[in-house]
C-alpha cells in the first residue's frame, strides 16, 4: 500500500508500506479523511518541538473498518470510526495516577510513532470510537475538537465568564466554540483580520480583537473588559509573544490555559503570575471521554464544526496541500482534509 511520508521539512514523499496485518484485539482500519494539523504543518515546517524525521504523520481521521474480531465495545466490520491517537505506556507516575493524556512517554501518532496517513493502518479495539452515523468529514475533525474542548474542561470555564482565546486556527476556533458551548462571552484574537471576520461570521462569537501591537492589543483589551482582564485566556498558537498576551490580558484571579506547542523560550518577569494569583494550566491531547462526549455532542446539537474546513484536497495532491497551507500565512485556511477514498 501507499502511505504519505515527511521526509524532511519541506519535503513529502509517496512512499510504500507493507500493509498491516491485524494482531489480537486490534482492528484494520481502512482511512477515509485525515486532517492536516497545526502540528503536521509544524512538523512540514521544522517547527514543531517533539516531530522526528522521517515519519507518516496524521492523527486526526475518520475510517472504515475492514477487519476486526470479538470485542464488547459493538464494534463490527463496514463501521465508521474514529480514535484516540495518543498511546500511553500505562506504566508510569502519570498513567498509573490516570492521567493518561500526560503520559511521560506519550507516544502520538504522526509524531513520536507512525501516524495515519495510509491507506490502511491498525488499531487496537479500545481505542476506537464509533461514530454513530456521523459524516465521516466531520468525524475526522473530532480529534481536534477534543483537544480544545480538553484544554477548556482544564479552565473550567462557567456561564457568564468573559473568555479569549489568543489564536484564530483550527485550535483557537475550537476552543472559542466550547467555550461558547459552556456559556462564556467569547471573545477571539488573531493578528490576520480575515481569519477573525472569519470566525466572527461563522462560530457567534462575541468580539474580535486584532493583534497588531502589543500598545493597540493592551487597549482593545481594557476596552472589552472595562479594564478587568479577562477572566480566562486560552493560548492556541504556540509562539511567546501570544502566552505573553495571555498572561496580561487575564484578570487578576483569572485563568491562563497553554494549549499551543512551540520551541521557542519566553523571557518574562514571573511575578506577574504571583501579583495576579493567576492559575495557569497545561492541556495536552484529550481523554476518551472527550471524544465519547463530542461524537453525542455534534450528533445532538447545532454545533457548526463542519464550517471549520476550508479546503479538501485528494490524498494524492498532498504535496500540493502542505505546500497551500503552509503558504496560506494569515488567509482563511482552517482545517485541510486529505480525501483517502479518491
Amino acid at each position: 500500500m501507499k502511505g504519505i511520508c515527511i521526509k524532511e521539512p519541506k519535503l513529502i514523499e509517496y512512499v510504500e508500506l507493507e500493509k498491516p496485518k491485524r494482531k489480537e484485539n486490534e482492528a484494520i482500519l481502512k482511512l477515509l479523511y485525515g486532517g492536516i494539523c497545526g502540528s503536521d504543518l509544524g512538523s512540514y515546517r521544522g517547527t514543531f518541538a517533539y516531530f522526528e524525521y522521517p515519519r507518516v504523520p496524521g492523527h486526526e481521521f475518520s475510517a472504515e473498518i475492514v477487519e476486526i474480531g470479538d470485542n464488547d465495545r459493538g464494534l463490527k466490520p463496514g463501521m465508521i470510526v474514529t480514535c484516540n491517537p495518543y498511546f500511553n505506556c500505562g506504566e508510569c507516575y502519570s498513567c498509573k495516577k490516570g492521567i493518561v493524556n500526560a503520559c511521560t512517554q506519550n507516544e502520538t501518532m504522526g509524531v513520536q510513532r507512525e501516524g495515519a496517513f495510509s491507506e490502511y493502518i491498525t488499531m487496537p479495539i479500545d481505542r476506537i470510537y464509533d461514530g454513530k452515523g456521523l459524516e465521516p468529514k466531520l468525524l475526522a475533525i473530532i480529534e481536534p475538537f477534543c483537544i480544545s474542548w480538553h484544554g477548556v474542561e482544564r479552565a473550567n470555564v462557567k456561564e457568564g465568564d468573559k473568555v479569549l482565546v489568543v489564536g484564530a486556527g483550527t485550535i483557537g476556533v475550537f476552543a472559542a466554540i466550547s467555550a461558547k458551548v459552556r456559556g462564556a462571552e467569547v471573545y477571539i484574537a488573531d493578528v490576520s483580520e480575515d481569519k477573525l471576520n472569519y470566525a466572527l461570521k461563522e462560530f457567534n462569537l462575541d468580539g474580535a480583537i486584532i493583534n497588531s501591537s502589543e500598545e493597540d492589543f493592551k487597549k482593545q483589551v481594557d476596552e472589552v473588559t472595562q479594564g478587568n482582564g479577562f477572566d480566562v485566556t486560552i493560548e492556541a498558537v504556540g509562539l511567546p509573544q501570544t502566552f505573553q498576551n495571555c498572561i496580561d490580558s487575564a484578570c487578576f484571579g483569572g485563568t491562563v490555559v497553554l494549549i499551543g506547542v512551540g520551541k521557542e523560550n519566553l523571557d518574562f518577569n514571573f511575578t506577574i503570575i504571583q501579583k495576579k494569583e493567576l492559575n495557569i494550566f497545561g492541556s495536552r491531547n484529550a481523554l476518551k471521554k472527550d471524544f465519547e462526549t463530542l461524537i453525542d455532542l455534534v450528533i445532538n446539537n447545532d454545533i457548526p464544526i463542519g464550517k471549520v474546513i476550508t479546503n479538501i484536497y485528494s490524498w494524492k495532491d498532498a504535496t500540493k496541500a502542505f505546500k497551500e497551507f503552509d503558504e496560506n500565512k494569515g488567509g482563511k485556511m482552517l482545517k485541510v482534509l486529505l480525501d483517502f477514498t479518491k
